[in-house]
């Protein structure tokens, strides 16, 4: 009985050690001006804006498109766009980090590069 015990414990805690360093990661890219014809150019590349949220049991934190706006809030302060300046192949990536099983942290960042027509 006890060495049964032992087993399911130790076992336990094998799975929640395990389990608490995972991390996923999610995105997608879509074009926002078209750049079908050579009248750019890169003014800055990469533009980034990021924002995080944490979970405990599922509950806390911001909503996804919440966390989106707020890291596509920080790019722009950092583009600081000016006439005939667009932003172009924006990207937004999601990372979903767990900790020990209970613990969610959720970081989303955009990232743009900013292209100036003649």
């Amino acid at each position: 009985m006890k060495r049964n015990l032992f087993f399911a414990f130790f076992s336990f805690v094998l799975i929640i050690s395990l389990a608490s360093c995972s991390a996923l990661h999610s995105g997608y890219m879509n074009d926002s001006a078209a750049l079908s014809q050579p009248n750019f150019t890169y003014v800055q590349r990469n533009v980034e804006g990021s924002s995080t949220a944490t979970y405990v049991l599922g509950i806390g934190g911001l909503g996804k498109q919440t966390l989106v706006n707020s890291a596509k809030m920080n790019m722009m302060d950092a583009a600081l766009l000016k006439d005939n300046q667009a932003l172009v192949n924006t990207t937004v990536n999601f990372k979903n980090s767990f900790y020990f099983g209970i613990i969610v942290t959720v970081t989303c960042t955009v990232t743009a590069d900013v292209v100036e027509f003649k």
